[in-house]
């Protein structure tokens, strides 16, 4: 499965059978995460076999049955939370084409549990991982007319890229994107509240992967 498949064929899961990941998996998704903390400087980590990171309700409703994550957390700067949304989405996608299922977390988790896993100056979230009891559905969607304006006839990579925008996992599922266009040059911006940066990260990652990065640059 390539990345972009399995940026169509994710969707959020919230029901996890108890399989364990197997040792292959797990050595993958490391080396990926350790990619990523090696050149945006931040300390992601895998946790396997527990769910001390989420409260009750998280663990009865929102994400039944979970004993995976892995932990977006950096240092207190400005950047760090879109580079965490970013990151965080290629790490889910990745696991994606390796079998998993996922759930961004956002707010609904243990300070207090992921304590032991990280000295970080930031915790931003976490990504619930492991083999999904269901599969998800399609989340509602905004459409590209709402989010996006190009100047003049946009041309197939920019609507691409709007898109996969629209496929992305957002605080709330709010989609609160804005994208324009004008020859190669594209800006974006994300107003959904306390996880803008990280919302911004995420559709970043996603505008990328539909488009594809040699057929413009951000301003």
């Amino acid at each position: 499965m390539t990345m972009e498949e399995a940026m169509r064929q994710r969707h959020t899961v919230r029901r996890y059978t108890d399989r364990s990941l197997p040792p292959e998996i797990t050595a993958q998704l490391t080396d990926r995460i350790q990619a990523h903390n090696r050149t945006h400087g931040l300390h992601m980590a895998l946790v396997t076999g527990s769910g001390d990171a989420f409260g009750p309700l998280l663990r009865l409703v929102l994400a039944k049955g979970v004993r995976n994550y892995v932990l977006l957390a950096g240092p207190d700067l400005p950047d760090t939370e879109e580079k965490l949304g970013y990151c965080g989405a290629d790490v889910m996608l990745f696991a994606q084409t390796l079998g998993l299922s996922s759930r961004w977390v956002g707010g609904t988790f243990s300070r207090r549990g992921v304590q032991r896993h990280t000295d970080a100056g930031r915790v931003s979230g976490l990504l619930a991982l492991g083999y999904g009891a269901v599969q998800g559905v399609p989340h509602k969607s905004k459409t590209p007319a709402e989010i996006s304006r190009y100047e003049g006839t946009a041309p197939g990579w920019f609507t691409r890229g709007v898109e996969a925008v629209l496929l992305a996992p957002t605080a709330l599922n709010r989609q609160a994107f804005t994208i324009r266009g004008a020859g190669n040059q594209v800006s974006m911006t994300c107003d959904s509240g306390a996880f803008s940066g990280v919302d911004l990260g995420i559709g970043k990652y996603h505008f990328e992967l539909g488009a594809g990065t040699d057929q413009f640059r951000w301003i």
